[in-house]
């Protein structure tokens, strides 16, 4: 769906454009009203509860999530890469004309758009007695905090975007600067934190909406990006947050199926419905669902394995750190899910494992010869069903959903994971980057050892290091302070929606340097073969080492953007 761009009623969009944008067959019941005015429309209270659902509803797109988020934040910090029509993105070649570029840009500006509507309706609506006082403030709250949230990806993606903050536009806004965007952010999640329903007092009808909690976690982040340690703090300290919220006692369980929703998630986005959540006919009633972690599968399970990891990321992880074996999936390796384990019995029960080793194919075999039970193995690596450039590492925080099967035809492909977007480990390493910045390194060391005692299931070793580098040395311990938080930016959050955000948070040139020395300083265009472990057998199994060009840290505005738009200009890196 494309954003229109002349003269546009945002009052109309808000009616006209309140259609499922992935693929719900009812996600609203609704008549053709595009010309009747608001007071004809929102007549009763599920008609508004129905325009900011469909705020919502703007990020049940997999292309924005997966092609786009996802990307950005896993193939930009080399963890990770494509294999598959995206491969640009391998060797930050990605361009303007990418598709899901436009379609994070149409789908941002139109939850934009309908956010700016819902607040004159709201308010019309509560003055008309439709809405309670306490209603009306909640969805006026869900408004500002989508639309902050939306902001906040823009910004953090491309840089400075046009700043549409009315119902009615000429389409024709030039770009603000990055700083004003992520003003803007932080203003609206303040509105936000007023009028949001607390975690304690939010129904369990409406799990899965916005929360002060969230809000004050996008704020800290937002005043992050504009330099403000001490403001971020104040965020990260409020009660909102520091009571309400917990790491859960195992990391395995944070990205378990049936965990969704827990007490260590401030946002994620719902896919299709569970339990008591009703949200009055809206954003789940249409049984959304999603291709988004079959993607990153290997290719002899799912037909796809579209995104593979880097092994440097692998034998990067700690001696002990427990994160690793359910992050980052190597040749060899069992699938640790519990929730696959109960239904499958790990990889072994797979319908094309099963099927494949019936037919005696040898990659479905372990070396003993019987059915394998791992991601290959150490001397038939799953490199995909043609020995196609991956290289047999793949992300174990998106094979979490047992009822995926993978695969084509009859087989299911589409799965009901939600996707967390802001978790509490986050937060708690975002405060201490912001301890660090602010002289107060015994702090960040505390918030650290919190994060990562869970890792390594109890106490953390003392010393900090990596497991080894890119080129198989041992890496050395980690002793700058900032360092610290950046490495662990990377093993907690690395394969969600984070990462690469956070380094480029972190200030001009930190990203580069990271990556850096996580993968070495030669740039090359074509992949390499990996110089130690598992796969180190003489080919060019999908491994890159390509440093990071200046200015490509962010992402081209999309060409269709441009075009609609002449006031727009392209970031220079693309020009």
């Amino acid at each position: 769906m494309k954003m229109k761009r002349k003269a546009i009623t945002l009052l109309a969009l808000s009616a006209a454009l309140m259609s499922p944008l992935a693929c719900k067959k009812d996600f609203l019941s609704q008549t053709n009203r595009f010309k009747s005015s608001a007071q004809a429309t929102f007549q009763k209270p599920g008609d508004v509860v129905a325009l900011v659902n469909s705020i919502y509803d703007g990020y049940q797109n997999s292309d924005l999530l997966k092609k786009c988020i996802w990307y950005y934040a896993n193939f930009q910090t080399h963890d990770f890469y494509n294999y598959g029509a995206d491969v640009a993105w391998n060797n930050y070649q990605i361009n303007s004309s990418f598709g899901a570029l436009s379609v994070f840009w149409n789908n941002a500006y139109i939850s934009i758009a309908r956010a700016n509507s819902a607040f004159d309706i709201i308010a019309d609506a509560k003055a008309r007695g439709i809405l309670t006082s306490a209603l009306a403030d909640r969805l006026t709250g869900e408004a500002y905090f989508l639309r902050g949230m939306t902001y906040y990806y823009l910004a953090g993606s491309f840089g400075g975007v046009p700043l549409e903050l009315k119902s009615v536009t000429d389409g024709l806004t030039p770009r603000s600067s990055q700083d004003d965007v992520f003003k803007q952010v932080v203003a609206d999640m303040k509105q936000a934190e007023t009028l949001l329903l607390s975690k304690t007092t939010l129904p369990a009808a409406d799990l899965g909406r916005a929360t002060k909690g969230a809000a004050y976690a996008y704020e800290g982040a937002a005043q992050m990006w504009l330099k403000d340690y001490a403001a971020a703090l104040t965020a990260f300290n409020n009660p909102e947050l520091t009571s309400n919220y917990h790491l859960l006692p195992n990391f395995v369980d944070v990205h378990e199926f049936d965990h969704q929703n827990n007490d260590e998630s401030l946002f994620e986005i719902q896919f299709e419905v569970s339990g008591s959540q009703s949200w009055d006919g809206g954003w789940q009633n249409g049984g959304e669902v999603a291709w988004i972690d079959d993607f990153s599968w290997p290719e002899e399970i799912s037909n796809f394995g579209y995104d593979y990891a880097n092994p440097g990321l692998w034998y990067s992880y700690q001696a002990g750190d427990q994160r690793k074996a359910v992050t980052i999936i190597g040749p060899g390796d069992e699938v640790k899910s519990p929730g696959i384990i109960a239904k499958w019995g790990g990889i072994k029960g797979y319908p094309a494992v099963t099927a494949g080793f019936a037919a005696g194919n040898d990659r479905y075999k372990a070396d003993n010869g019987t059915i394998i039970n791992t991601n290959g193995t150490l001397t038939r690596p799953w490199y995909g069903v043609s020995d196609q450039l991956r290289s047999g590492y793949y992300c174990a925080k998106k094979w979490r959903d047992p009822q995926l099967t993978g695969g084509t035809g009859n087989q299911v492909i589409f799965g009901s994971q939600n996707q967390v977007l802001m978790r509490y480990a986050e937060v708690l390493l975002s405060r201490a980057e912001c301890k660090v910045r602010t002289g107060d390194v015994a702090g960040a060391m505390a918030d650290l050892k919190i994060v990562r005692d869970r890792a390594f299931g109890g106490t953390a070793p003392a010393v900090m290091q990596d497991g080894a580098r890119f080129d198989g040395t041992p890496a050395a311990p980690i002793t700058d302070p900032l360092q610290m938080v950046l490495s662990e930016y990377r093993h907690e959050l690395t394969g969600e929606y984070s990462v690469f955000y956070d380094l480029r948070r972190a200030g001009p040139g930190v990203a580069s340097a990271f990556i850096k020395n996580a993968y070495g300083t030669d740039a090359t265009t074509t992949p390499q073969p990996y110089p130690f472990g598992p796969t180190a057998d003489g080919k060019a199994h999908g491994v890159y080492r390509t440093t990071l060009p200046e200015g490509r840290d962010l992402l081209p505005i999309p060409q269709q953007a441009i075009g609609l738009n002449p006031n727009l200009t392209q970031n220079p890196a693309y020009q």
